[in-house]
């Protein structure tokens, strides 16, 4: 048996977004999604994530979008007060890592704000992976108790993990539901597997502020109307 995470990422990003997810977990196999604390539709998720409390709902950190919760954390913005930390990790050399722990650390207090537990963290665009960042993940992950999205491409230390094996495949040029008929050769038995996913269906803040629009209602389509073979467990919502 493969015990299954299908994580839907960006809720919060936009109404578009949030009800393609919801739609996703009602009516398809994503039980599983992580919220953006900081974006336009960040409340309308916090709404949605009550009203289907059987959705596991994690903290999407973010340090490449928007502005920062923090105010003060000066490595990270430009003049405007926007996000510039660039997703390519070899851009980054003079970003401060007291500035990033201050920044996640203000982003996961006001995810508690809202009235609900984070299930677990990552990061938009796998920041958190970047082997720089480690000692805040590993920080930040002990002191709240939040496992981590297993993206690293190396052996982490005393960083607990959300899956043994996590596959980002399901994305672009890769999306479709073969992609699903052949998971259970990816991985061998008795794993716990995380599958990243983007559902979505399309407005206009998606469309100006996103250059993946479009694929994510293929995604939607086909998390929705996919089966899956026995093998699959999904990971049932935190008691």
């Amino acid at each position: 048996m493969i015990s299954l995470l299908v994580n839907a990422d960006d809720f919060g990003f936009s109404r578009g977004v949030n009800h393609g997810i919801i739609d996703a977990h009602r009516f398809g196999i994503v039980n599983s999604t992580t919220m953006m604390v900081h974006t336009p539709a960040t409340e309308h998720a916090v709404e949605l994530a009550k009203q289907y409390p059987q959705l596991r709902v994690g903290i999407h950190l973010t340090l490449t979008f928007g502005k920062p919760v923090n105010q003060d954390v000066p490595s990270l913005v430009d003049e405007n007060g926007f996000f510039r930390v660039d997703k390519n990790y070899e851009k980054n050399s003079d970003v401060l890592l007291e500035d990033v722990r201050k920044e996640w650390e203000d982003q996961i207090q006001k995810f508690f704000s809202f009235g609900i537990r984070p299930a677990h963290m990552d990061s938009h665009h796998h920041i958190h992976a970047w082997p720089f960042l480690e000692p805040v993940v590993k920080e930040l992950a002990q002191k709240y108790n939040l496992p981590v999205r297993n993206a690293f491409r190396r052996n982490v230390e005393e960083i607990p993990l959300l899956s043994d094996v996590f596959l980002d495949g399901f994305y672009g040029e890769n999306v479709s539901s073969h992609f699903f008929a052949n998971l259970h050769q990816e991985v061998e038995d008795n794993v716990t597997l995380e599958v990243m996913c983007h559902p979505a269906y399309i407005d206009t803040f998606l469309k100006d502020n996103s250059t993946y629009c479009t694929k994510r209602l293929q995604e939607l389509d086909i998390l929705t109307n996919v089966s899956l073979p026995s093998i699959f467990s999904f990971v049932s919502c935190m008691s």
